[in-house]
């Protein structure tokens, strides 16, 4: 899957550096539709992923698909419920409060999950979502757009400790696995 523009050359996409200091060669990894992973420790038992994709439209076409969140079980195979609680809106941000549930399977063991979370929106630029209760002793996430070019690049970065202990490399290693199929599954639903 190729999206590179043959007429378009890295060093003339609008990325601004500050934002994402991407080297020329993620660049051309990105828009041929690579997934750009760094993968960490967050707790003793807990993990970290940050994942850029580039997305072939720009960020008002994607933006209404991301925020509605019922249509999340399209994105992530794993997740199973995702649904609005409560809205509030304000003059440039919206806040939200929302139930996710989702079911995995690694190791030969299913688990299931459930969690309620604050959302805050920054008009077609940031999703912020923060932990309030359940089956993680910490989440967090941020999902951010940024233009590239006629497209988008898409950042999201998780930060989550499950209340099961695992040790943080099987769950580092889940994410090494998983995470790229799950983000390219996203763009492919972002795209139809």
């Amino acid at each position: 899957m190729s999206h590179l523009d043959p007429a378009m050359s890295v060093s003339s996409l609008a990325v601004n550096p500050t934002q994402s200091p991407l080297s020329p060669q993620q660049m051309v990894d990105l828009l041929q539709g690579e997934i750009l992973l760094d993968i960490r420790s967050h707790t003793s038992w807990g993990g970290a992923v940050t994942a850029k994709m580039y997305l072939p439209r720009v960020r008002s076409q994607i933006w209404s698909q991301l925020t509605n969140y019922s249509r999340w079980v399209r994105f992530f195979p794993d997740i199973v419920k995702s649904e609005i609680l409560e809205n509030s809106s304000h003059t440039t941000d919206h806040t939200h409060r929302l139930y996710q549930a989702a079911r995995k399977t690694f190791f030969l063991l299913s688990i299931d999950v459930e969690i309620f979370l604050r959302v805050s929106e920054q008009c077609q630029e940031q999703i912020q979502f923060s932990l309030e209760r359940g089956s993680f002793s910490d989440f967090s996430a941020d999902l951010t757009l940024q233009d590239c070019g006629e497209g988008t690049i898409l950042t999201y970065s998780v930060a989550a400790t499950p209340l099961i202990p695992v040790p943080s490399i099987f769950i580092q290693e889940a994410i090494r696995a998983d995470l790229p199929g799950n983000m390219k599954h996203m763009r492919q639903a972002l795209c139809s």
